[in-house]
Parts: structure tokens; sequence; C-alpha cells
């Protein structure tokens, strides 16, 4: 497993970074670090997973049933935090892309921790449990001092970027066919890995995770021992 080193004097992304087309804003985003500041930590993690989404004609995308309240954010203004529920548990993030009037959105599907995330990443539920993100953060300004995005140091090695299509989305017909979901295919956090590949590439803490302690290491390792204890032969 590729060692990442982190260092601090990141570069904040900023609004034009987002109006541009969400097919290349979703590719972009692999290797960016996702930051949530509460006021009390500070949670970074590195983007590994992403999937466009392009209403309102693309039927797997909220906005294809038009501007509702649910939806408003969507239609823009660029660079604003998206944040919904699904099954009544799951808070989803994902960052308004485009220009405004255009509901298209990036939905953020896992993370690599960077700092302080002691729990799983791998899915854009559990994200967001580990970024301690909720509906509290829907329009939330990605250029401000709360939430954002920033590019990694310069010295860290490119991610080798595969797409495929997006998950559970089905419903949309031939949209469901489109190549829109991005990954970093070198990452044990990808969302479709199995559990016995990603126990088995999860197993040593890297250097880039001593900002988190020795607590949170020792946290997140126990999440994975019940996936190595099912797939032990």
């Amino acid at each position: 497993m590729q060692i990442r080193q982190r260092v601090r004097a990141h570069q904040r992304l900023n609004r034009d970074f987002y109006a541009r087309g969400t097919l290349k804003v979703a590719r972009e985003l692999i290797g960016m670090h996702l930051v949530h500041d509460d006021g009390r930590t500070r949670r970074i993690g590195r983007i590994v997973e992403t999937e466009a989404y392009r209403g309102p004609e693309d039927l797997a995308a909220h906005s294809a049933r038009g501007r509702t309240p649910r939806t408003q954010v969507m239609f823009g203004p660029p660079g604003y935090a998206y944040v919904y529920l699904i099954y009544g548990v799951w808070n989803c993030l994902n960052v308004v892309t485009a220009a405004a009037g255009r509901p298209h959105a990036v939905l953020l599907r896992a993370l690599e921790p960077i700092e302080n995330l002691c729990e799983p990443s791998w899915g854009p539920g559990l994200l967001c449990r580990a970024m301690h993100i909720d509906r509290r953060l829907n329009g939330q300004d990605l250029c401000g001092k709360t939430l954002w995005l920033e590019r990694p140091a310069s010295n860290v090695q490119p991610a080798r970027i595969a797409r495929a299509t997006r998950i559970g989305v089905e419903y949309a017909g031939l949209w469901a066919l489109r190549p829109w979901r991005f990954f970093d295919r070198d990452s044990p956090y990808v969302s479709t890995l199995t559990a016995r590949a990603r126990s088995s590439a999860v197993t040593v803490f890297p250097a880039r995770w001593a900002s988190v302690g020795k607590s949170c290491s020792a946290e997140l390792q126990e999440t994975l021992d019940p996936y190595r204890a099912n797939t032990r032969s």
C-alpha cells in the first residue's frame, strides 16, 4: 500500500474549480482532500471515489424531478454542499457544479483517512458519518471555513483513475449505463472492493496518519477486524 506523506500549506479549491463541466470536476476531485472543521476537531480525508450527476436530463439525478425544496441547492451557484438523507439513516455529500441554473452535482463516495478519521469511510453514508457531516451542512459554502476541499501537497503522486457505471441507479434506464463513476484504482477504500480485498490491503496504518494518533488508529483497526474474521478461510 503506497504511502503518501501529508504536508500542510494546501491550496483550497475556489469557486472557479466547481463552475466547470461536471464530469471534469468529478474526475479531478479524485486525490483532493475533503476537510471538515467543526470548531473542535478538524477531520480530513482523501477523495478516492466520486459520481457525476447531470440533471435535469440525467434520470439518475435528483434534479430530474425539477426544482424542489430538497434539490434547490443543486441549481447553484456552484461550490456549495448538497447533503441529503437516504433510507432515513445515511447522509450523503455532494458538491454542486457547473453554471448556476444547471442542476449538476458530484457525489463523494469514499475517502482515505488523512487526519482524525476514526470510522470506516468507504461508501457515501459511511463517509459522512466518519466526517461528522449531516443535513445541517446542506447549502454550506465550500469556499468557507467549515467545510472545504483542497489540493494535496505538490509532491504527492497523482492517482491512477478508472471509471465505471454509477451504483444503485438501475431505475434510470439508459442513463444508468453512463460511466460516470470515477475512482482511484489503487485505493483499498473504494466502496466496491470486497471485504477480503480491503481487509488484506488495509493492514498497516501508514505514516501519513501519524496526526490521527494511536487511539484513533486502534479504533479504525477494530472496525476492520470483523471483515477479516469473516473472510478467513
